[in-house]
């Protein structure tokens, strides 16, 4: 009988994802080569490169790992965090300005 032939994705390791962006970044060779030397598909080093200029869009990181839904709860918490303190400084200063002052 032969057996069912199933292919497993190959996972990389958050920092091997970082250097290799960063090296594709800043380095004079072009991103197939820098795959090549990585042995890598060029494919995934440019997903690697867009998936980076989202993250950074979007004020999250960057290869979080295996994306468990704690971790993105985490990020989901932090940035209401973010936000929730800059609109209390924001109520601080209307308050403020709005208080009479005592004569």
């Amino acid at each position: 009988m032969m057996e069912s032939m199933k292919q497993t994705r190959k996972r990389y390791a958050k920092e091997f994802k970082e250097e290799a962006v960063r090296l594709s970044e800043h380095s004079d060779l072009p991103v197939r080569q820098i795959a090549a030397n990585l042995g890598l598909h060029e494919k995934v080093l440019h997903r690697w490169r867009r998936e980076k200029q989202l993250s950074q869009q979007a004020q999250t990181r960057f290869a979080p790992g295996q994306g468990h839904p704690r971790d993105m709860e985490l990020i989901q918490l932090k940035k209401e965090n973010q936000q929730l303190k800059q609109e209390r400084e924001v109520l601080k200063k209307a308050m403020a300005y709005l208080m009479p002052k005592p004569a």
